[in-house]
């Protein structure tokens, strides 16, 4: 009798451990999504300078809320959970400037002189291990 408790002990921890990691699971992929969403409705569409603006403001307020450090150039250094990264490849020099580039100068300015510029998400990468969204590659397609 005494066996057959704690056997049923065992098994109820057992399958309370593997609900629980189960439920985390399922709580951590629909938090991804959730937050994927944000980035991933820009994928491979057109928009303009000020909606751009709005991306990073989206990114570097991300990155500041989970405590993403910076570097000694004053850029977001990448890990491999919940970091973002906006590039931005203009056409007139071909050159890829990440968004701190922007931000540092003050995202006002890429405003006014970005406004009316059409640019489209060409690339996004995922973290490995979450699933989030790592990166996004904007393209300037006008000028």
């Amino acid at each position: 009798m005494k066996k057959f408790i704690i056997f049923l002990i065992i098994t109820i921890i057992v399958v309370c451990s593997v609900g629980y990691i189960y439920i985390i699971n399922k709580s951590n992929s629909r938090i991804a999504n959730q937050e994927n969403q944000l980035f991933e409705e820009y994928y491979q569409k057109k928009v303009y300078g000020a909606e751009v603006a709005t991306i990073i403001n989206k990114a570097m307020d991300n990155n500041d809320r989970n405590y993403i450090e910076l570097d000694d150039k004053n850029e977001y250094i990448e890990n491999n959970t919940n970091s973002i990264k906006i590039n931005i490849k203009m056409i007139d020099n071909d050159t890829i400037y990440p968004m701190e580039k922007f931000a540092g100068g003050g995202i006002q300015n890429f405003v006014e002189y970005y406004n009316m510029i059409q640019f489209e998400c060409v690339d996004i990468q995922y973290h490995p291990e979450t699933k989030k969204v790592k990166s996004l590659l904007f393209e300037q397609i006008t000028i």
